[in-house]
């Protein structure tokens, strides 16, 4: 009588997840003006990783919208050292291309061009690429109608309500699918309600599109949103501590 044999399969051990990645590291940061008579950054370091959603808070004048624009490569620091992923941001070659190609970043006065409909705003930063025309206004509907206004595409700013520039801005942020989104007071001039709709528009697309956001903001309620905190006050970094995010 035959003997049927059976093997033994065994699974293989379950891989670890990889660990994020690195995107920006400061160390001794340090930014003046005035011939050093105003120190807006006094020696700031941190980390921060792929994925993150960091809010940084603070009084007016203590260094928050220093930092952000330092790591969208607006500024350049007077001492220190700021990286991302692994190169320095102040020795970049064309620090427009770096923010074309890696960056979004949101405005609290949306600084959008006047004579320039929302979809032609839009299209602004791929003129960095090599789009061709019509592939730029495919992403600039898609985007648009991604924030919630195709029905706004021919629109000149001055016909767009807050919120709605707000939108388109967040729209042009994200022309180029950057990995990092810097936010500056995005909703610093928008009353409750489009708070709570620009707030719920820019974590919802940064969770879709597995981004790192840094976001500037005086308003606790909003920090509580974030998975991480960095409080400054008077160019340093006196708290940074991960938090359990609130919903908008």
């Amino acid at each position: 009588m035959a003997q049927v044999c059976q093997t033994t399969m065994r699974s293989s051990p379950p891989q670890a997840a990889a660990p994020p990645a690195l995107v920006f590291e400061a160390r001794g940061l340090k930014k003046e003006y005035d011939d050093g008579r105003v120190q807006a950054l006094r020696g700031v370091s941190f980390r921060i990783m792929q994925g993150e959603f960091v809010a940084i808070i603070g009084p007016s004048g203590c260094g928050k919208t220093t930092l952000l624009q330092m790591l969208g490569a607006l500024d350049v620091p007077s001492q220190g050292i700021l990286h991302y992923r692994g190169s320095s941001i102040a020795d970049l070659p064309d620090p427009s291309g770096y923010r074309a190609r890696e960056i979004g970043i949101i405005f609290q006065a949306f600084h959008l061009l006047p004579t320039f409909t929302a979809m032609e705003n839009v299209q602004m930063p791929m003129f960095e690429t090599d789009r061709s025309e019509a592939m730029r206004a495919e992403r600039a509907v898609e985007l648009l109608k991604s924030v919630g206004l195709e029905h706004r595409l021919g629109h000149f700013p001055a016909k767009l309500s807050g919120g709605e520039r707000q939108r388109v801005a967040i729209a042009r942020s994200l022309a180029n699918g950057p990995s990092v989104l810097l936010a500056d007071e995005p909703t610093g001039n928008l009353d409750s309600e489009n708070t709570k709709n620009i707030l719920e528009l820019i974590i919802r697309l940064r969770r879709e599109q597995n981004m790192t956001l840094v976001l500037v903001t005086h308003d606790l309620n909003i920090a509580r949103m974030a998975s991480r905190t960095i409080e400054m006050r008077d160019g340093l970094i006196v708290a940074d501590q991960s938090t359990t995010p609130a919903t908008a």
